[in-house]
């Protein structure tokens, strides 16, 4: 597991739609991680995708029902974190 330093925060979330974390959820975070002053990660395990690119995401290959954590570098990006976490655990609309 990836773990935050003393300057970063996390939180975790769980995948809740279906189809898992496709094409379509992916540029959705990448959206919302652009708008970070810094570093936004979503780490499964070991592994560690940039937010903002929706490749990077799609490597974590995640089904439904994986565990993320989203990780800031900045305290002041916790309302886009929150903003990730919500939008993970909401099914990403579908």
């Amino acid at each position: 597991m990836v773990k935050a330093s003393s300057t970063e925060t996390s939180k975790e979330a769980t995948i809740a739609n279906e189809l898992g974390l496709h094409a379509r959820s992916a540029s959705q975070v990448a959206r919302l991680a652009a708008k970070a002053r810094s570093n936004v990660w979503l780490c499964k395990g070991d592994h560690k995708a940039d937010a903002t690119s929706i490749m990077d995401v799609l490597t974590l290959e995640c089904p439904k029902g994986t565990k993320l954590v989203v990780l800031i570098e900045d305290p002041e990006d916790n309302e886009i974190l929150q903003q990730i976490v919500t939008l993970i655990e909401s099914g990403f609309g579908e």
